[in-house]
């Protein structure tokens, strides 16, 4: 590090130097519960067990923490504290958006008129200057706008004014990345402790019953009915009043307070609805059964009074009596269950089950406990502190009302489970068992954490207990139903005494009342009864004697007692329990004693010095018992003499059971022989030693103690992990110390490494044990986190006197040669470099290494403590095994299984290395600190062995067919961890070696791409989030400071004689090359692996992706965050060691996330278009227009063409991913050297800083504000709605043409036509894309809302601002270069981009004032070269005028003034500008609802200030010019606020864009822009076809104006070329020559007038077509496109076109007939509220099957709010109106169904479905009426009216009604009405009679209706009515024979039908048939004779020439009606 400058050097030791070391070694004090730690009883000598046990319980933790670790991590990324409130520094940002929102209610609120509609028929909108804008007061203005500046000054106070007010974190205000991918966090394991379940708090307040005459006592406890298990200790406790109490003073010595509890806290850890809380209730001993002394409590009732009271009295004198004689004695007297199902539903189990589950070791949560849920749960533990309760339920009283008496003969607990489950069942146990009344009330809650003045089961205070006493509460001991996987922390050694059941039945008749008196002895002598039995309540805290309850008169009674004695530590054979049975007398007899004696029974404690614990049947001696009884058990005592005398001849008659809780005793055979046999090495014990039941000599010691190493892991999984801890201590404390036996030198060091890797396996093995996210086994995590600490060498020297200096050559470690090969085979393959030249040293020579070997690795044990450090550095002598040698030792030797598991389980091996190399160098001496010499060189090799092996097994799981990919990744994992922390230990060159090793090894092995990257990654990204990263990677030595390469000397480095040297380097700086990976190692791994993610392709490929782009997030967002790197000179660093990042993410450009395409909704203004709109499908916004526009202006800045980017299909991020990726690049922009930055760019080729602004475009879309409510308002079935049809339109507008689509295309591929990007998947998924928030919405408060949305609006500000900076250095540093007119439209996309998003007022400030920086600096070239961005620019810069925002506004004005008025100094290119503000302005009303024309009125006032104020202008025609603008400006928005009018009037708001489009019809480009408007709004609306339409009419204009400039042959011929499409087009044409000249300044330059303009509004208008059905339109559309195609030779193009035509014609064929075109009606406005509408009839085009009820109720509900529901009436019929009978008051509306109507000649050229349906100019409808005025009549009084209407223009036209400009009528007489029928039936038949396929059931519909016997004015009437005789007038023969005629072939038809029908029928429809058969004869009998006759005048043969009058029957056009069926066939 010699050539680092002192700068360097400094920040460096900041940041934590190297050479401290990292791992400090902890010693923290255990927490403890109690006041005392839980200890043996004093003075006395333990057994080594005993005393191993409790010193593992109480000595400290030892943990090994990362020095600097803890302090980053507090203020970093955790979102700990200072997290919390960072929000309170932030400023609050405004945004329009936001602001708009809270005043907008007022705004809509107000009633709509339609009185305007009046003033604008005449006037054109130019004229319509309403009111003049000098009445307006201007806004503020900008000082100093005017003055004239240098464009360098200009640039440096922007730049000042933006340094200033900036974020520093630019990461505080991301959100935090997903925990997901965060591999890196090593959750720390749950500090061992006690295992406390689900805590209730269970309050006794009152136990009463009717009459209270004497004391009663309660127990408690918890049963388990399902598992018919007792599942708590009992808890004594009484509310006996002092009166009571002093019945028995004489039987109570003394009352310890702790025995005067009454809440109990019980721990459930299984919780379930079968728990039961029983409450046993007994009273003293008195004559009498059960049931007799409850009879009282029964009948006689304490509130009655009178004779009652004299009864108690006496009760009252008898109970005390019986106290005084019996008190020490009690029998059972009643009990109740409590049901606690309510606590513990599952609801609320939910609740806790997580947290308990954890501790138990279930982890029902499944591996993946993420952190954020283990966070949770300490969470829940804070906020029951401070609530005291738990919030889920609160204390719940309860009160219990009636007692079951208890029977005499049903008292064990079998009997209790079987009325607990009768009383589950139902609650009937109340008819069997007599029940008691009383009063019970208990209060139940949940245990708060902290309880003052609790007392543990042992009795010893909890903390925190106070001085001043009150009455304690007592937590229960818990008896779980399963195991409980917690090990042991505390000491407890408790035994419980259940006696159950004597059998006397055939005793001595004495035996009645029987009690047995139980005591713990510890010796023979009655004196040696030990004080240790735990008192009920009431009195003394221990007891010698117990005695059980007695049930009078009964020779086998059942007992229910729980006898819980405190174990001492140290049993010896003495120890017993011993049982004295006595029988009661319960009357006084004179001079009789209370006891007498029955019998005894006992049972030693030890057996085979173990616990005796279990059943038992143990026989009763019925004298007193012989010396020495105790040493054997009662079954099996030798003879006596004399004998003794046993009841039952020496059977077992009482039945008992003992348990233990103890966690000293194992009750394991197992395991207790495991101790014993260790025990027996480390201390003087004399052999041969017992173990359980058999002998062991000292010679068989070494084999028996291997042996039971070998079984130690065939113990019960129960015990091993409650003895996890000591087992464990044992196991390492054997593995490092030979031990010499009998004179032996005896080795276990392999034995007890399988016996501990057998333990882990079987750990993590168990379902029922806990593992935490990255698969590692709790207990074990917590055992090495915790308790581990290096084996400590024995207390005593060895035993033998053998000298221990020789080994016996046997006892050499085994398997030396194994490891001998493998570590030689290392060497040779072992690189001698090492990463980095400064970190690593030459390595000893190999030789050495082997020949050393032998000798220093014995594992022998030599006397004496080497951990004294050695004075000199040289090697150590081998004195001792260092247990980090041995354990690597024995992980390298392992073979089979054991290997397999040590590796698969790796994690805990390289834990356990850690930590004892840390306690190792910890324990050093401090001078022999060089990291290098730390660990002998052997270690080296076998750690290299380790981890080559851990990568090969890695790579070989990976590479199974069976895919184990999940433990690979496991395996993965734990090795970075281990040498992450490896980094902080040993040599860093040796690391990264190995480093550098896996990295090889996993390539080499692996050849599935993702998979690899994916390793790697997770790999690298452990290491990465090392405390000193940026210290390992060099971060210091970047190349201004450092030496490209450490030979060249400083002084070259710097003279500047070298520059072209210079550039280069830094042009390199931003690439990753070789150079910068080998002086940065990690970051250049990191890089690597994010560039081959990018790079690569396949299955997966993304998930890889999204986990490399997260790592270098994390990375940087962790030193964004890191409180050591706050210093913006160390950020320069950093932010320079990232720099080849940002040449990896321009590579990635083509694969970005195209925000902006997924923007692509209503104009941009996300946050306030109403719901409708964002569904409708999506605007024509921006880059839609450029892809209509199809405008290559893209190419002309990309420097290249398409050819200069490789063919390849890419993969595409989503969204989240490149939001990441984004953030990271914004970063290091922000932090790098700003100095750098320009020089870099002004080095780069064109192409490359293009890419840059394109990266720049997606950046700001990508970081745009999306506000409060975005996610609230886009809910998803909204979404899922609008989907298809955006994604329809969006794949016709982003296909690629036009700006954005280049630019895109630019960068993923030529050939690549439907580029990925637009996967449907990841289209429109905005929830997916607001970083989760909408589904994470629901459960936020509104601050929570607030302040979220104040910080992603600091982002937003940010975000943007570090954009613009870089838009300012691309500026800058281009200016000096030529190729600013390429990149300067660049600049102005993304300027414009942000613009046209949601942007707070402080960026927009700073961004206008960068514009008008442009404008100044680069006038010329804006207005000449960047025509399009200059449109842009001036819509952009006017919407902001319009903004509600002082600032902006002053801004926005302030900008657009000064390009008006540099555009007017250039060369007069102020037309153009004029030109396009105009338009801006048009489209800008057309669209944006928002919009607000006061803001804007008052912002062209500001403007004309500006105007009139400039003096340098004065002279010139400027101010003149600008004002006329202005007024021509203040017009056009006059027609806005009349568009505002009709905002819900759709047919009147298209009225008057139709109007104000044509007003334009002088100025092409403003009309277009209206029609574009008019398509939006139809578009929003659904209708397709009119959007078309208005597309189309703006394609014939450009057609027009293109045909004036040149004439090509390919191109159409102005509008004339359209008339196939509509007929409507040629409006277009009026425009004639002398009108307007094209050639005109600023006319005609949009975009649209060129020819790929006329494209995209064609093909935009084609797939719009498409959309609304009119395939047979798409084809006339393509047939203009396609000659232009042609000419450009544009293939792809070509290809895509007529792929549509095909889907449009397959459309055609498949849809033909049920294709929907819509629905007209006639609609009438009468009344002279309509104003100019009054007395006008329209034809409104509906959707498809409108009906009529439909229209009419949304005319009249509109017309209603407009004039009041009062005054509006709907006509309902189609009769002429008749003004003058009309209320002038009220508004009329008729409306009519109408039919298109063809002459016959039409009919020939409209032959199919569609031209029946298009270009319809002709409707008719039909209204029926008699001569006396009735509409309807008889057969022969029945006219009809037909009225032909003609429209102005045909449909479908550019709006949905269209005038009436002609109306013509005809009557049909009765008889010509008749005919029409008749025709009309007749076609029916012909129709159904011919349907392919047939339809059986439409078949026999007509039928009905045509022969049916019932159809009333049926064909049969109208017959009899017409044609019943000939008709005396001439003039109706025709007419007669026309009928007859038709009869005649309806009757045909019908004979046809019946006979088809015959065919069609199935077997149940004969009599149907036969039926229709008769009828249809009937029919024909009755008319034959009518078709038959036929007038005679009719057929003389008379050539005579027609008269005229025949015309109006031709007129008539019967043949209509056909036309009419067979169309609604």
């Amino acid at each position: 590090m010699t050539h680092l400058n002192s700068l360097d050097v400094k920040l460096a030791q900041e940041l934590g130097d190297f050479t401290e070391d990292d791992l400090d070694v902890a010693f923290t004090p255990k927490e403890c519960r109690t006041l005392q730690p839980s200890l043996p009883e004093e003075g006395v000598e333990l057994d080594p067990h005993v005393r191993d046990c409790v010193q593992t319980y109480i000595r400290e933790w030892l943990i090994v923490n990362q020095k600097n670790q803890g302090s980053a991590e507090i203020c970093s990324f955790k979102k700990t504290g200072s997290r919390r409130d960072f929000h309170k520094t932030l400023q609050k940002q405004t945004f329009e958006s936001e602001s708009l929102e809270n005043s907008e209610p007022s705004a809509q609120a107000r009633p709509r008129h339609l009185n305007v509609l009046c003033d604008v028929s005449g006037k054109g909108p130019l004229t319509a200057c309403g009111f003049d804008l000098r009445s307006l007061q201007p806004d503020q203005r900008l000082e100093n706008l005017l003055q004239h500046v240098s464009a360098e000054d200009f640039e440096k106070q922007n730049e000042e004014a933006r340094r200033t007010n900036r974020q520093a974190e630019l990461f505080a205000l991301y959100p935090a990345v997903d925990e997901e991918d965060a591999v890196e966090i090593r959750p720390v394991p749950e500090c061992p402790k006690e295992h406390l379940g689900n805590r209730i708090l269970v309050k006794v307040l009152t136990l009463k019953f009717e009459i209270e005459v004497e004391p009663l006592f309660a127990s408690i406890a918890l049963y388990d009915v399902k598992e018919r298990k007792k599942i708590s200790e009992n808890f004594h406790c009484d509310l006996n009043s002092d009166q009571f109490k002093g019945f028995l003073r004489a039987h109570t010595p003394s009352v310890a307070p702790s025995s005067q509890a009454r809440s109990a806290v019980f721990s459930v850890t299984y919780p379930s609805s079968d728990i039961y809380l029983v409450v046993k209730i007994e009273k003293v001993l008195q004559q009498g059964e059960i049931g007799d002394c409850a009879e009282p409590y029964m009948v006689i009732k304490e509130s009655d009074g009178g004779k009652s009271k004299e009864k108690i009295e006496k009760l009252k004198l008898q109970a005390e009596s019986f106290c005084q004689r019996l008190g020490k004695y009690r029998m059972p007297f009643a009990w109740a269950p409590i049901s606690l199902t309510s606590f513990f539903n599952v609801s609320t189990l939910d609740r806790e089950v997580t947290d308990v589950e954890s501790m138990v070791g279930r982890s029902s949560v499944g591996e993946r406990r993420t952190l954020s849920q283990s966070r949770r749960l300490s969470e829940r533990a804070l906020s029951l502190e401070e609530n005291g309760v738990g919030s889920n339920f609160k204390a719940t009283p309860m009160t219990i009302n009636s007692f079951f008496k208890q029977e005499g003969d049903r008292l064990s607990d079998e009997d209790l489970f079987k009325f607990l489950a009768d009383y589950k069942r139902s609650s009937s146990l109340q008819r069997r068992v007599k029940s008691i009344p009383g009063l019970l009330r208990l209060e139940i809650s949940p245990a708060p954490e902290i309880i003052n003045c609790c007392l543990t089961p042992e009795m010893l205070p909890v903390k925190p207990f106070p001085e001043n006493r009150t009455r304690p509460h007592k937590e229960i001991l818990e008896f779980p139903i399963r195991e409980v996987y917690v090990p042991h922390t505390v000491y407890r050694n408790l035994l419980y005494v259940y006696p159950q059941r004597l059998n006397f039945a055939n005793k001595l008749a004495s035996a009645r009342n029987i009690t047995i008196k139980i005591q713990f002895m510890s010796g023979e002598d009655a004196s040696n009864a030990m004080p240790i039995i735990f008192g009920k309540s009431n009195g003394p805290e221990f007891l010698q004697e117990v005695y059980t309850a007695v049930t009078y008169h009964n020779k086998s009674p059942d007992f229910y007692e729980e006898v819980k004695i405190k174990l001492p530590a140290k049993l010896t054979v003495h120890h017993h329990l011993l049982f004295t049975f006595y029988h009661i007398s319960c009357q006084q007899k004179q001079g009789a004693c209370v006891e007498s004696l029955l019998g005894y029974s006992w049972l030693p404690i030890l057996l085979n010095e173990r616990l005796q614990t279990g059943s038992y049947c143990l026989p009763v001696a019925l004298e007193k018992l012989p010396p020495n009884y105790s040493m054997h058990s009662a079954e099996k005592v030798p003879l006596q003499n004399p004998p003794i005398k046993w009841a039952e001849g020496h059977k077992g008659v009482f039945n008992i059971e003992v348990q233990a809780v103890s966690s000293v005793h194992t009750q394991d055979n197992h395991l207790e022989r495991f101790f014993t046999l260790c025990h027996s090495l480390e201390s003087q014990v004399t052999f041969p030693i017992r173990v359980l039941d058999q002998k062991i000599s000292e010679t068989s010691l070494e084999h028996e103690l291997k042996l039971s190493l070998i079984c130690l892991n065939s113990s019960r999984l129960e015990p091993l992990v409650l003895f996890l801890h000591l087992v464990l201590d044992k196991l390492f404390q054997l593995s490092v110390q030979p031990m010499v036996i009998a004179g032996q030198t005896a080795n276990f060091s392999q034995f007890a490494f399988e016996s501990v890797v057998a333990i882990a396996n079987s750990l993590h093995n168990s379902k029922d044990l806990a593992k935490d996210q990255h698969g590692r086994n709790c207990l074990l995590a917590s055992y090495v986190h915790y308790v581990f600490r290096l084996p400590e060498p024995p207390r005593d020297s060895p035993k033998s006197g053998a000298p221990a200096g020789l080994p016996d050559p046997r006892y050499h470690t085994f398997g030396r040669t194994s490891a001998a090969a493998v570590s030689s085979k290392l060497l040779q393959a072992r690189v001698m470099s090492s990463s980095n030249p400064d970190l690593a040293g030459p390595h000893c020579a190999a030789d050495e290494e082997t020949a050393d070997r032998n000798c220093n690795r014995m594992s022998y044990y030599c006397a004496g403590n080497s951990d004294v450090p050695s004075s000199t550095t040289a090697p150590r002598p081998a004195s001792k095994k260092h247990f980090h040698e041995e354990l690597a030792l024995q992980m390298v030797v392992s073979t089979g299984m054991v290997r397999e598991t040590v590796f698969k389980y790796a994690w805990f091996f390289f834990e356990l290395l850690v930590k004892s190399m840390a306690q190792y160098v910890h324990n050093m001496d401090k001078r022999d600190n060089f990291r290098r010499t730390r660990f002998s060189d052997r270690f080296k090799d076998d750690i290299t062995t380790i981890v080559n092996v851990v990568t090969s097994e890695t790579a070989a799981l990976l590479v199974k067919p069976q895919k184990e990919n999940e433990q690979a990744e496991k395996m993965n994992i734990s090795l970075a961890f281990f040498l992450y922390d490896l980094l902080s230990l040993m040599d860093r060159g040796f690391v990264f070696n190995l480093i550098k090793h896996y990295c090889n090894q996993l390539s080499a092995k692996l050849n599935n791409l993702p998979m690899l990257i994916s390793m790697r990654l997770e790999f690298l990204r452990i290491l990465c989030s090392h405390e000193h990263y940026l210290n390992l990677n060099l971060f210091f030595m970047n190349a201004d400071t450092a030496p490209a390469s450490p030979c060249l000397s400083i002084s070259s480095q710097n003279s500047s004689s070298c520059s072209s040297f210079q550039d280069q380097k830094i042009a390199s700086m931003f690439d990753l090359t070789p150079e910068y990976r080998q002086q940065h190692f990690l970051t250049g791994l990191l890089f690597t692996e994010l560039a081959a993610a990018l790079d690569a392709e396949g299955e997966g490929i993304s998930k890889v992706q999204r986990k490399a782009v997260s790592a270098v997030h994390s990375l940087l967002s962790s030193h964004d965050l890191d409180p050591r790197c706050v210093k913006p000179e160390v950020k320069v660093k950093i932010a320079a060691l990232y720099l080849p990042l940002v040449g990896i993410i321009l590579d990635a450009l083509p694969q970005l996330y195209d925000f902006t395409a997924a923007d692509a909704r209503s104009g941009k203004n996300r946050a306030n278009g109403s719901d409708e709109e964002q569904e409708g499908a999506g605007a024509i916004n921006q880059n839609v227009a450029l892809a209509i526009a199809g405008n290559n202006f893209n190419l002309k800045t990309s420097g290249t063409m398409l050819s200069s980017l490789p063919y390849k299909q890419y993969n595409m991020l989503n969204a989240d991913t490149t939001r990441n990726l984004m953030i990271c690049f914004l970063w290091i922009m922000k932090n790098a050297d700003q100095t750098l930055i320009r020089k870099w760019i002004a080095d780069l080729p064109s192409m490359q800083l293009n890419r840059i602004l394109d990266l720049l475009f997606i950046c700001v879309s990508c970081f745009e504000y999306k506000g409060k409510q975005s996610s609230d308002k886009v809910s998803t079935q909204v979404l899922q709605k609008s989907r298809d049809v955006k994604a329809r339109l969006e794949e016709a507008l982003l296909r690629g043409e036009g700006a954005r689509g280049e630019m895109m295309k630019r960068c993923r591929a030529p050939g690549n036509d439907r580029f990925p990007g637009l996967n449907e998947n990841l289209r429109w998924r905005k929830e997916q894309t607001h970083w989760r928030q909408a589904n994470e919405k629901q459960d936020k408060t509104k601050a929570e809302l607030d302040q979220e949305a104040l910080i992603s609006g600091n982002l937003a500000t940010e975000a943007n601002l570090i954009i613009l900076d870089m838009q300012e250095n691309i500026i800058q540093a281009s200016s000096a270069l030529d190729c600013k007119d390429s990149l300067l439209g660049g600049v102005l996309r993304v300027l414009v981009n942000s613009l046209s998003c949601d942007q707070s007022t402080t960026y927009l400030t700073h961004c206008f004032a960068t514009l008008r920086a442009l404008i100044a600096k680069f006038g010329d070239l804006l207005f000449e070269e960047e025509v399009e961005q200059c449109a842009d620019l001036c819509q952009r810069v006017l919407h902001h005028c319009s903004s509600s925002m002082d600032v902006t506004r002053t801004q926005a004005c302030a900008t657009l003034y000064l390009l008006m008025r540099f555009s007017f100094g250039a060369t007069s290119n102020f037309a153009r500008v004029k030109m396009q503000v105009t338009m801006s302005l048009a489209s800008l009303v057309g669209k944006a609802p928002d919009f607000n024309e006061e803001y804007l009125r008052r912002s062209l006032r500001t403007i004309l200030a500006y105007a009139e104020e400039d003096t340098a202008m004065q002279a010139t025609l400027f101010p003149t010019q600008v004002e006329e603008l202005l007024c021509n400006l203040n017009s056009i928005l006059y027609d806005t606020v009349k568009m505002r009018e009709f905002q819900e009037d759709p047919e009147m708001l298209m009225d008057l864009m139709y109007r104000i489009a044509k007003s334009y019809q002088t100025s092409p480009d403003l009309r277009l822009t209206w029609l574009q408007n008019m398509a939006e709004k139809h578009m929003k609306k659904k209708c397709y076809t009119e959007a078309a339409m208005c597309l189309v009419h703006a394609a014939a204009l450009v057609a027009e104006y293109l045909s004036m400039l040149e004439d090509h042959s390919y191109l159409p011929v102005g509008s004339v070329s359209f008339q196939n499409i509509s007929s409507n087009v040629l409006e277009e044409s009026a425009v004639s020559d002398d009108t307007l000249s094209p050639d005109e300044d600023g006319v005609c330059s949009g975009r649209y007038f060129t020819e790929s303009g006329l494209v995209g509004l064609l093909e935009h208008a084609a797939e719009l077509f498409s959309t609304g059905g009119l395939y047979e339109t798409v084809n006339e559309v393509y047939k203009l496109v396609i000659p232009i195609l042609e000419a450009h030779r544009d293939f792809r193009k070509l290809t895509a076109t007529h792929d549509k035509l095909q889907k449009a014609f397959d459309s055609i064929i498949s849809k033909g007939h049920k294709r929907m075109f819509g629905t007209y009606f006639r609609v009438g406005f009468y009344g002279s509220k309509f104003g100019d509408l009054d007395e006008q009839e329209f034809v409104y085009k509906e959707p498809t099957i409108t009906k009529l009820p439909e229209i009419s109720h949304r005319l009249e509900g509109f017309y209603g709010q407009c004039f009041g529901a009062e005054f509006v009436e709907v006509i309902k019929d189609s009769a002429p109106v008749d003004k003058t009978k009309l209320d002038p008051n009220k508004a009329y509306i008729q409306i009519t169904f109408v039919e298109p109507y063809f002459d016959e000649y039409e009919m020939k050229d409209r032959v199919t479905y569609f031209e029946k349906n298009f270009n319809l100019r002709r409707f008719m409808y039909t209204t029926p009426f008699t001569l006396e005025g009735r509409p309807r009549g008889e057969l022969h009084e029945q006219y009809r009216r037909n009225t032909i209407l003609t429209t102005m223009h045909a449909f479908p036209y550019i709006k949905t009604r269209i005038g009436v400009i002609q109306k013509e009528e005809f009557v049909l007489t009765p008889i010509e009405v008749a005919i029409e029928d008749m025709k009309k039936k007749t076609l029916q038949l012909a129709v159904a009679i011919n349907q392919e396929p047939p339809d059986a059931k439409m078949l026999q519909m007509v039928l009905q209706g045509s022969v049916g016997a019932t159809v009333n004015q049926g064909p049969l009437e109208v017959a009899q009515v017409f044609l019943a005789e000939i008709p005396a007038d001439p003039k109706l023969y025709r007419h007669h024979n026309k009928l007859r005629l038709c009869f005649k072939e309806f009757i045909m038809r019908c004979g046809e039908a019946v006979e088809k029908n015959k065919r069609l029928i199935t077997a149940d429809q004969r009599e149907y048939q036969q039926e229709l058969k008769k009828n249809y004869n009937k029919l024909k009998e009755n008319l034959r004779p009518m078709i038959e006759r036929k007038i005679p005048e009719l057929y003389k043969p008379i050539f005579r020439i027609e008269s005229p009058k025949r015309d109006s029957f031709h007129r008539s056009s019967f043949r209509k009606c056909e036309t009419q069926l067979s169309q609604g066939s």
